[in-house]
């Protein structure tokens, strides 16, 4: 793999990058901004960095730093030019620049054609290549949302379009009824996915392989745990990083026995190959089945050469083994958890003389299910 490789993204015609590049830290604006934000002149050097080393998928949305993400990447394309080449992806859902009024949110028509306008606007382009719904409401029908998303590829404000943050079941609705309806279909899911977060694999994994919807990962170092910046050889909470701060990594959940498991096990590959402990995480999401883009964040250009570079050497199988063994989720759900038990019988009431054809299925859940040629 390498930036200069672009693959499709679902059942689609558009080329991606396989790394793409989040803005959520371009600017200093709302109450993350303050914490992890990028200056002007920073964000500006990362978004040229990102371009020249080949990468097209870029990644905002109207909630980042409240706007100030997409009023700076308009700025900079109209400055740097070559608006064509950019897969530009944005976000709505959240009610970030209009308090008080109760459309200005969710994922209903009205707030999703309010949101588009206002997101061309910052973004000084006359088209979005890919939209996203950014979190689902638990309220809008998936099929008002899909409808809308036609709506809006047919006026030409968008291109693409897919979902971020939704149960599988809802995504499943959502493009079957695009497809029974002969609406535009969803190319894209994003959803978070690293070696400490892998409960999508049951379901959204053969989700999007079988409806065509290619999954970008977001947050594919674990919220920054894997970004080698917390080494259990050196004392856990070793390093600068926001995750001991007043963010608080234990409030968010990520100090457990079994995370810190992972990242051993993850340094201790990480030095066998003579790979950065961040490289090898990424390199590990990128190569997962049905992932099509991995999202990934800087707050420096040295940082971002070094997420780049993961792109750069193959984890070779013993020690992917090693890496999937230790982050494999310890229960599987329900009905998943069914299929890991060896049966007696088979489903048509019949002894069971031996195992399905190799590549068939597999008797024990062990991760994401093998791609069938």
């Amino acid at each position: 793999m390498s930036m200069q490789n672009y693959y499709l993204l679902g059942r689609s015609g558009l080329r991606v990058s396989p790394l793409s590049l989040g803005t959520m830290t371009f600017g200093k604006d709302g109450p993350y901004g303050g914490v992890w934000g990028s200056t002007d002149e920073v964000s500006r050097a990362l978004f040229d960095r990102y371009l020249d080393a080949g990468g097209n998928f870029i990644d905002t949305a109207d909630l980042y730093t409240y706007g100030t993400a997409e009023t700076l990447l308009g700025k900079f394309i109209a400055e740097r030019g070559g608006r064509d080449r950019i897969v530009l992806t944005s976000k709505y859902s959240y009610n970030s620049t209009t308090p008080g009024d109760p459309n200005a949110g969710g994922n209903g028509r009205k707030n999703m054609v309010r949101a588009v306008d206002a997101s061309l606007r910052r973004l000084r382009t006359d088209y979005i290549d890919l939209y996203l719904l950014h979190t689902w409401d638990r309220i809008t029908p998936a099929e008002e949302v899909v409808r809308t998303f036609d709506d809006l590829v047919r006026a030409g404000k968008i291109r693409y379009a897919g979902l971020s943050d939704v149960p599988a079941w809802y995504a499943a609705r959502a493009q079957t009824w695009a497809e029974a309806h002969a609406l535009t279909p969803l190319i894209n899911l994003q959803l978070q996915y690293s070696l400490i977060e892998r409960t999508l694999e049951p379901e959204f994994t053969p989700l999007a392989q079988t409806l065509g919807m290619g999954i970008t990962a977001w947050s594919p170092l674990g919220m920054g745990l894997l970004s080698g910046k917390y080494k259990p050889s050196e004392g856990r909470l070793q390093g600068e990083g926001r995750l001991t701060s007043a963010v608080g990594g234990d409030k968010m959940g990520l100090f457990t026995e079994r995370n810190w498991a992972v990242v051993a096990t993850l340094e201790k590959v990480a030095k066998e190959l003579g790979r950065e402990m961040s490289q090898v995480a990424l390199n590990w999401v990128a190569t997962q089945p049905a992932v099509g883009s991995v999202i990934i964040g800087a707050s420096s250009v040295k940082q971002l050469d070094g997420n780049l570079a993961a792109l750069d050497f193959t984890l070779p199988p013993e020690l992917r083994r090693q890496l999937d063994a230790v982050s494999t989720p310890s229960s599987v759900p329900f009905p998943h958890s069914m299929f890991a038990i060896p049966h007696q019988f088979d489903l048509q009431g019949r002894a069971a003389v031996g195992d399905k054809p190799a590549g068939y299925t597999s008797p024990v859940f062990a991760g994401p299910p093998a791609t069938v040629a």
